[in-house]
């Protein structure tokens, strides 16, 4: 049994072939189309016999209709064009190599503030974590009992001073009794002598004096220098110890502007930057200029000079300690920080640059897609160089008239077409890439 879908689609048209093969049959039994409901066809070998042999023809017809059409159709779908990709010349521009670094940042000037007589402390000055000077107050301790030994003081160097003029009183008229044979000589020297003493014990007075009042300037804690101070880690009421030995800390203090930065450079950087500095090479107005990036910046943001390298390397670790000063006017830098450090690696060169992200790695090398001049997209291999604001230097394997794929990587197949579109100038003009109106061909 053969068996047939009602109707089909072919060229746009509907064509009913149950309708066609219906009219053959009715019309070989001779009972028309419109009566079929009230004559149907017998069930019979004979009928399907001539259903076959009648509706063969049709069906062959409708099938090369239906591929026909199908012909058609495709080839009224057009080719899609070549994809459109951002193209842009190598920039050129001088640049200079630099060396990279991992630095940690440390205080020019560090001070541990300690008490420096002992006593009650009455009250802080500060808060934790200013910015204080030189000379501001920070601590107060008693000083009523270092007041009372100073005026104790004061009172000895006067009874001091009043032994002094009676011996100078003394000897003085020794002197004039000694002219006339009233006194002797001994008695004089007995004189002179006492005056001496007097004087002496004039100067140890006037020595503990003074140091009864640096005992009372002691009693208020200054700052020794400018920078941040920390926490206050001796709150009013306690009791401190002062002296030279075993002095309370009562807090500390670090200098922030500017700041020192450390790092650990090889032998073979240390020559080059050695090279470089005695040939005159390097850029800059200061000697041995360095570019410091901050944690979570993506450039550098502070710059400063090398002061000072060591002077052995480190056995075990084949590297040269160095240090760099770096100023700090927002004190926006902590000591502790890390930091990369960047310093010369060669004199100043006229490079080609491209964005870092027209690079592509193709198994161990680095490529760059080029397209010519029929628009096909060709394949480059490059040498790569550093960075410079975020530009990739290219050493070797590109021209400055070619132009590269910029955006659109993805879209690119070697050897295809691709619709060039020339990226945006950095002076906001548009240059025609090849292919567009005002283009070379």
């Amino acid at each position: 049994m053969l068996l047939l879908p009602g109707s089909r689609q072919v060229d746009g048209y509907s064509v009913d072939l149950s309708n066609s093969i219906g009219t053959l049959f009715f019309a070989e039994t001779g009972v028309s189309a419109t009566d079929k409901t009230e004559y149907p066809a017998p069930a019979t070998r004979g009928s399907f016999r001539r259903l076959a042999r009648y509706g063969a023809a049709p069906i062959g017809m409708l099938l090369a209709l239906a591929l026909v059409g199908c012909d058609r159709k495709a080839q009224s779908q057009a080719a899609p064009p070549p994809p459109l990709v951002t193209v842009a010349q190598p920039v050129k521009r001088t640049v200079t190599d630099w060396d990279e670094f991992t630095g940690r940042f440390d205080a020019i000037q560090e001070v541990d503030v300690r008490a420096r007589v002992g006593g009650f402390v009455n009250s802080v000055e500060f808060k934790d974590g200013a910015i204080v000077h030189r000379g501001d107050l920070l601590y107060i301790i008693d000083p009523r009992p270092f007041e009372a030994a100073a005026l104790q003081a004061e009172g000895q160097l006067a009874d001091a001073r009043a032994k002094v003029e009676l011996a100078k009183r003394d000897l003085e008229r020794g002197l004039k009794l000694v002219q006339n044979n009233t006194v002797s000589d001994q008695v004089v020297d007995q004189r002179r002598q006492a005056l001496q003493a007097a004087r002496a014990a004039e100067t140890q007075a006037q020595g503990a004096l003074r140091a009864a009042q640096l005992n009372v300037e002691f009693t208020h804690v200054l700052a020794p220098i400018t920078g941040r101070v920390s926490r206050h880690l001796v709150t009013p009421g306690n009791l401190v110890q002062g002296g030279d030995s075993g002095a309370t800390l009562l807090t500390s203090i670090v200098s922030l502007d500017p700041i020192y930065i450390y790092f650990d450079v090889d032998e073979a950087t240390y020559q080059r930057n050695s090279r470089l500095w005695f040939e005159g090479q390097q850029p800059g107005a200061q000697p041995n200029p360095v570019q410091v990036t901050l944690t979570g910046e993506t450039k550098p943001s502070h710059e400063g000079k090398v002061d000072f390298f060591d002077n052995r390397l480190d056995v075990s670790a084949a590297t040269l300690r160095g240090r760099a000063i770096i100023p700090n006017k927002d004190l926006s830098i902590l000591p502790g920080q890390f930091g990369r450090v960047r310093i010369v690696a060669s004199s100043p060169y006229e490079a080609l640059l491209i964005p870092d992200t027209a690079v592509a790695t193709d198994q161990s090398r680095k490529i760059v897609f080029v397209v010519k001049e029929d628009n096909t997209v060709e394949a480059r291999p490059v040498v790569l160089g550093p960075l410079d604001e975020g530009m990739r230097v290219i050493r070797e394997g590109l021209k400055a008239e070619d132009h590269v794929v910029v955006d659109g990587l993805q879209r690119v197949r070697i050897g295809a077409k691709v619709t060039p579109k020339m990226a945006q100038a950095p002076a906001g003009d548009k240059a025609p890439a090849r292919g567009e109106p005002g283009a070379k061909p």
